[in-house]
């Protein structure tokens, strides 16, 4: 079953993908055209898109699947437990993934949006 892009979801997306550089400037593009057609079961956030490739350009990733997009996540008091990465798929986004390195501090795709809205 296909959803919206929730709200989450398309927070993250538009904190990691800058403004100021073309090739995320294209896929920011591609946000409102977003579905999530399935996420992660383990509750870290980890969502994967559905996208009509008719309605957009691709952007200028390369062939292939391509980390397009990635922020490491810190907390309040600095530590750096994960990090989110923007996947695309021959330039159209593919899927959002929150990767935790390690088991002290829960990382998911919450905790990961607070972190990136929180100054450095």
């Amino acid at each position: 079953m296909t959803e919206s892009l929730p709200d989450d979801v398309a927070d993250v997306l538009g904190l990691v993908l800058n403004t100021d550089e073309p090739v995320h400037a294209a896929l920011r593009r591609q946000v409102p055209h977003l579905h999530v057609k399935s996420r992660c079961t383990c509750g870290c956030g980890t969502a994967y898109f559905e996208l009509n490739t008719n309605e957009v350009e691709p952007a200028s990733t390369g062939p292939g699947t391509v980390v397009a997009a990635d922020a490491q996540l810190y907390t309040e008091a600095g530590d750096c437990p994960g990090e989110v990465l923007v996947f695309t798929q021959v330039g159209y986004l593919s899927w959002l993934e929150v990767c935790s390195w390690c088991e002290e501090i829960e990382v998911n795709l919450t905790a990961a949006r607070r972190w990136l809205q929180a100054p450095p």
